[in-house]
């Protein structure tokens, strides 16, 4: 972002002056006009700053110049100050979109407290904008696969170098890391691409019923068998079938599913013709299948018939610089599902996110967006925000460690923020975000 600028239009010069003078010695960069003449000019849809304007001047009044800047940027915020006529007119303009109002006369401090929180929101609105823009511009594999980390960016290149190959994949990950997403990515930007995609739940079919589901059946093939049934691995000829959870499949099974993978044929129950099959198996596991191989869960010929080509999706805590970006895809998702707009995202939400476990992954991520997009997810009731988390745990750290610094130097701001590395202005903005001021030294 462009450096943060305040501008300051009014045409009494002793007031502007004052204001200016006060605001820069608490570390704004202020740009002052005696009226609305090239203000405008300052302003587009990237400017990180704000407007404070009084409303009655010669020309142009405040709530004309107002609504030009609302024409370039409808989200800036937009501060007046008012006498203590115009106190009617405001509140008019704060219906129509203006952040605030000060009614004269007020304190250089009142006006800084309202600009700092009137470019908190700024801030938020241009990171959104940035996300959303580059999730827009992200097309095929990165719209898909979405992150900036150099684990992800290695995920997508090998999903690009695989997917136009018929080589069969397994794809490791923890439960919710994505496995089916990159699975139906490797399908799509293959191809295969308009061909079938049939996804198995190996952990999730009945064990009396799998074999029928696969292979399908004939006519009096069993029980209950009152026609021929075609099965999901012919059903996806031409295409690709996943297997999710693959070491859940029960092990005689498994005997017959790496004859059909070496073969690439098939018989159905209650038939001793064998059917060619045209299809690329992708399976999927969050366990150890070498392990599981060695405890003899899984067989060994198949560990290894499936283990020629792996891909290996990291879990969200190795890539926590991906979720801002991946929380902003997930609630545009959330968006489209549940014909709700997205809320503003607090910068303590998204440090809230950061400081997660993420135990479930993507998928814990997803229900949280989810949450967010209903209005039932704030930071107050996220699971780690409390006394006890990590992020309130670093906020009273810095917190204490500023009260101290306070005391060491008896009060002194330029001691304190020359001392902890702090701009005045950073030093400024974590004292009134914890409370602090110079007498807080007096009680460490």
């Amino acid at each position: 972002m462009d450096r943060i600028k305040v501008l300051l239009v009014d045409d009494d010069d002793e007031l502007r002056d004052a204001l200016a003078q006060g605001l820069e010695l608490v570390g704004h960069d202020v740009i002052a006009f005696d009226g609305a003449d090239g203000v405008t000019e300052w302003i587009g849809r990237d400017f990180y700053g704000v407007l404070v304007t009084d409303i009655k001047m010669p020309k142009t009044d405040g709530l004309d110049l107002m609504r030009r800047a609302f024409e370039i940027d409808p989200a800036l915020p937009v501060i007046l100050i008012t006498g203590h006529g115009d106190v009617p007119l405001a509140v008019e303009a704060m219906r129509a979109g203006a952040y605030d109002f000060l009614e004269k006369p007020f304190a250089v401090a009142g006006l800084a407290a309202v600009i700092e929180r009137a470019l908190e929101k700024r801030r938020l609105v241009l990171e959104n904008r940035a996300l959303r823009q580059e999730l827009a511009d992200r097309s095929g594999l990165e719209g898909r696969l979405v992150g900036r980390s150099a684990g992800m960016e290695r995920l997508r290149r090998k999903v690009l170098a695989l997917a136009t190959t018929d080589a069969d994949v397994l794809i490791l990950g923890e439960t919710g890391a994505g496995k089916e997403v990159v699975a139906r990515a490797l399908h799509e930007e293959g191809p295969r691409g308009d061909k079938p995609f049939v996804a198995l739940n190996c952990g999730a079919l009945p064990a009396d019923i799998i074999e029928s589901e696969l292979f399908g059946h004939e006519k009096g093939a069993f029980t209950g068998a009152s026609g021929q049934r075609i099965g999901k691995l012919e059903h996806a000829h031409g295409g690709t079938v996943f297997l999710d959870e693959i070491e859940s499949m029960p092990l005689e099974l498994q005997v017959k599913l790496l004859r059909v993978i070496e073969t690439r044929t098939i018989e159905r129950l209650g038939s001793n013709r064998a059917i060619a099959l045209d299809v690329r198996f992708i399976a999927a596991t969050k366990d150890d299948l070498e392990r599981a191989s060695a405890e003899g869960r899984f067989r060994q010929d198949l560990f290894y018939r499936l283990n020629v080509v792996t891909v290996a999706i990291p879990p969200l805590r190795e890539r926590r610089e991906d979720i801002p970006l991946l929380f902003h895809h997930l609630a545009r998702e959330a968006r489209a599902r549940y014909r709700r707009e997205i809320p503003d995202v607090p910068s303590d939400f998204v440090a809230d996110l950061m400081t997660r476990s993420w135990t479930g992954n993507v998928r814990e991520l997803r229900n949280v967006a989810d949450r967010f997009v209903l209005g039932l997810e704030a930071v107050d009731d996220a699971s780690e925000a409390g006394a006890d988390g990590l992020f309130a745990k670093v906020a009273a750290y810095e917190k204490s460690l500023i009260a101290a610094e306070l005391a060491r130097n008896d009060g002194s701001i330029k001691a304190t923020y020359e001392a902890l590395g702090l701009s005045r202005k950073a030093l400024y903005e974590k004292m009134r975000k914890y409370g602090l001021g110079r007498e807080d030294a007096d009680r460490v």
